[in-house]
């Protein structure tokens, strides 16, 4: 988003008694014969409802930027009748849903226009970049829908004066569309500011043509028969799979060579970045405060990121105080020592202030802006430096290189959150800078290990203490979930946490107290867990399952085909380790084969060891995968299904004398 201005603002603000908002934009078309008829859809058999219209027409001025918004659904099923429950999602820090119109028309194409109400929900607070956000939805319910009905409704999302965003057309919906009609008319610019319009995509489907301007430099686009998205467990970020364009403005005359493209970029960050850090004296005695003369590099370093991660982190706070309000009116940080004085900055300020310290103590390290995945996946190729959209740090030691991020609050030393890592990036320097890949961390340096002493009863109870400890990015995002909770909260969400694990129904309950502000120690949870019933009588032996905390993979990959490639946040592992004390005079009569899959990127084990009045089952999973493809999913599958295989393995007791009579 390009936010002009203020003096800008100031010599526009007279036009503006003239210019009314946008008025209502597209109105509602006449309902065709076929349409009416229509009771199914040869090229979507079986859809519950499908799109029959949709218009998205975009108007960049920057007095009155909006995007009116048309919609024409036909109800096919008694399903698709859900159609009636509307929910249109905004900003609502950039933006306004307004002028929404809807109506029913029957099977015998009568309407009945909507003259409900319009509610407004929250869909998710929270903080995009920094700067607090929330995600809401205008939602409204059409009355007397009916299989056969048409339903239809326009509103007109309406963007705040002198904004500028780089806008997307998403083609395909949750449902199958039969035409679509796309339109944007950009800004070019005025005399303060030149503006040019580029744009890509991704995926056109079959029945859409490239976008094209034409005479009156109005960007459109039409497409027919576009397939509805299937959604997928496990998959890659929708923004990167749905059929899209992408439009992106440029201040100034675009650039139409992409090594040009970047290198400029680059240039003009780095020479940011160096405004912001180049503090040098300052930062060396800060450092001074910090390390010892006689450390090493790493405890340097280890000590320099501790410090760094001990600041106060505006941007994972959620309410402000007084003295945050009195702080709002300071003047901005605009370097690392007056960061460092005042005591307090938002995550990519502390990162960057991690950078002057590390150079201050010696070390050859570097600024990098990286693309965050959490909603596309970055290809230089489209030459859109927004896509760059999260700083981390490279320190070059011992001949490795290392990448940290301390802005991002609980993130372990050595690694970066989820999102930073195996991606691409621009490492910054004079020159305009370096393309780099992320590191993505092991398997074992993110783990969930649970280790157990339980007792089975001989009324087939298993009652005992466990003990869970969460490791690296584990660890993390548990601490940042429950960050703002209090004990109560937190207490609960790591008890349900526990017997989310658990097929059965246990009884949990949290013993300790965890530690959920250090960033690098494990998070370890003590419980005192029941399973009433883990045991089952067959005839006069007791049979026992294998494994515990199976609940996960239950239901994973159980789908024989695969559209989407399968795709992990990070590589992880699961470690447990239980002892089950069995009761006297009971006997161990099988234990299953022990289990050992190596599939390269999964892993799996399993073994039973029955002893002396006791059994020891260990298990671990271990996934080292990324992206993969759909091409090597039916092996994918067959792993899964042989860990829920071997996980439905029973263990065969024998019980004692009297239990056996009974």
């Amino acid at each position: 988003m390009f936010r002009f201005s203020k003096w800008i603002v100031t010599s526009l603000a007279v036009c503006l008694l003239a210019i009314p908002r946008a008025q209502a934009g597209i109105g509602f078309q006449a309902v065709s014969p076929d349409e009416l008829k229509m009771t199914s859809e040869p090229l979507a058999p079986g859809a519950p409802a499908i799109i029959l219209y949709r218009q998205v027409d975009r108007d960049d001025n920057i007095h009155t930027p909006h995007e009116d918004n048309y919609i024409r659904i036909k109800i096919l099923t008694e399903e698709g009748r859900k159609r009636a429950d509307v929910e249109i999602a905004f900003w609502k820090e950039n933006e306004d849903i307004i002028n929404i119109h809807a109506r029913t028309i029957r099977p015998d194409g009568t309407a009945v226009e909507f003259g409900g109400q319009v509610f407004e929900k929250n869909l998710v607070k929270g903080k995009v970049q920094g700067q607090k956000m929330k995600y809401l939805a205008k939602t409204f319910t059409l009355t007397d829908v009916q299989v056969g009905s048409i339903i239809e409704y326009s509103y007109t999302e309406d963007f705040h004066e002198y904004s500028l965003f780089n806008s997307i057309w998403t083609l395909n919906d949750e449902l199958f569309t039969k035409k679509a009609q796309f339109s944007l008319k950009p800004f070019r610019g005025d005399s303060y500011n030149t503006y040019s319009l580029r744009w890509s995509w991704n995926t056109l489907p079959t029945g859409a043509a490239p976008p094209k301007e034409g005479p009156d430099h109005i960007i459109r686009m039409e497409a027919s028969n576009i397939p509805a998205f299937q959604t997928e467990d496990y998959m890659p970020p929708e923004g990167e799979l749905r059929s899209r364009v992408d439009f992106i403005y440029e201040q100034g005359i675009a650039t139409k060579d992409q090594e040009t493209y970047w290198k400029d970029l680059g240039k003009r960050r780095n020479g940011q970045l160096e405004d912001f850090i180049g503090k040098r004296k300052a930062m060396e005695q800060a450092v001074a405060q910090v390390v010892s003369p006689n450390d090493s590099q790493e405890v340097k370093l280890r000590k320099i990121y501790d410090r760094v991660q001990q600041i106060r982190n505006t941007s994972y706070e959620v309410s402000k105080t007084a003295q945050e309000q009195k702080r709002e009116k300071e003047k901005d940080i605009d370097n690392v020592e007056a960061l460092w004085k005042r005591g307090y900055g938002n995550g990519n300020q502390l990162t960057w202030l991690f950078l002057a310290m590390a150079r201050a103590a010696g070390f050859e390290a570097y600024g990098c802006w990286v693309s965050d995945r959490r909603e596309y996946f970055f290809s230089p190729v489209t030459m859109q430096g927004s896509k760059l959209n999260a700083n981390v740090v490279l320190v070059k030691m011992n001949g490795k290189d290392l990448y940290f991020d301390p802005g991002a609050q609980f993130t372990p030393y050595g690694l970066l959150t989820w999102s930073e890592t195996g991606v691409n990036g621009m490492r910054l320097d004079k020159d305009g800078g370096t393309w780099i890949t992320t590191t993505l961390p092991q398997p074992s340096e993110s783990r969930v290990e649970r280790t157990g002493k339980l007792k089975l009863s001989d009324m087939g109870d298993l009652e005992g203490k466990v003990t869970v400890t969460y490791t690296g990015l584990e660890a993390m995002y548990n601490r940042l979930e429950e960050r703002h909770a209090d004990d109560a909260a937190r207490k609960k969400f790591l008890e349900e946490l526990v017997s989310s694990q658990i097929l059965v129904g246990a009884e949990v309950e949290l013993t300790n107290n965890p530690d959920w502000t250090n960033s690098e120690t494990p998070l370890v949870a003590e419980f005192s867990l029941k399973i009433p019933g883990w045991a089952a009588s067959a005839g006069k032996r007791v049979m026992v399952p294998a494994a515990i905390f199976t609940a996960p993979e239950k239901g994973m990959f159980e789908h024989a085909s695969r559209v989407h490639p399968v795709y992990f946040a990070y590589p992880h592992e699961k470690a447990d380790d239980v002892t089950v004390e069995l009761p006297s005079g009971w006997q161990v009569s099988n234990v299953p084969v022990p289990q050992n899959k190596d599939a390269r990127v999964v892993r799996y084990a399993l073994k039973v060891d029955g002893g002396s009045g006791s059994l020891r089952m260990t298990r671990t999973l271990s996934l080292d995968i990324l992206l993969l493809e759909p091409k090597y999913y039916t092996a994918l599958r067959n792993f899964f299904q042989f860990v829920r295989s071997s996980d439905s393995e029973q263990v065969v007791l024998q019980p004692g004398e009297i239990h056996a009579r009974n």
